[in-house]
């Protein structure tokens, strides 16, 4: 067992009922974005579908101390996304494929705000109004069967069906 995956993972369990999966990377983008005082910018159409539901959490050195967990929830809160300061990003979902879609729009935010600052221009931020009216059109455009990722999942298991099935065995 992962000592601080534990600490993290249980934390969230057992704080949001509604959470029955919570994913947590490290990827370069993601742990990059993590660094930025800024945090994740609203400077793409994927940012929007994420900044809405999204908290932080400060860096208090490798997950592993029981009393970080109060802290970690409340940073969370009601949110479905949380980046780790200097350290990562969190998800959670109702289901996997929520959970799942959730971390795909987190991760590819801050692969594009990764790439467009390493581009050295101005960046321009969608603003406020734009944010907020489009979150509430995206949020019910992405959830046919009532959750997150109910149009997107099918599609992607689809294609890792073709690629390799083995993954239902």
């Amino acid at each position: 067992m992962n000592p601080a995956g534990f600490i993290i993972h249980s934390a969230i369990h057992g704080a949001r009922h509604d959470a029955k999966c919570v994913l947590h990377t490290h990827t370069a983008s993601g742990v990059a974005v993590s660094t930025q005082r800024a945090g994740l910018l609203p400077i793409s159409q994927h940012s929007i579908s994420v900044l809405a539901s999204l908290g932080y959490h400060d860096f208090e050195g490798p997950a592993l101390r029981d009393d970080e967990k109060p802290r970690l929830v409340a940073d969370l809160g009601d949110k479905s996304s949380l980046i780790l300061r200097n350290h990562g990003l969190l998800t959670v979902g109702e289901t996997v494929a929520e959970a799942f879609v959730n971390m795909y729009y987190l991760e590819t935010s801050c692969a594009i705000q990764v790439r467009a600052q390493s581009g050295g221009g101005e960046l321009i931020s969608v603003p406020k109004e734009v944010i907020d009216d489009s979150y509430a059109r995206m949020q019910s455009a992405d959830r046919p069967g009532g959750t997150r990722g109910g149009l997107v999942w099918p599609g992607l298991l689809r294609r890792l069906d073709r690629i390799d099935s083995s993954f239902r065995n």
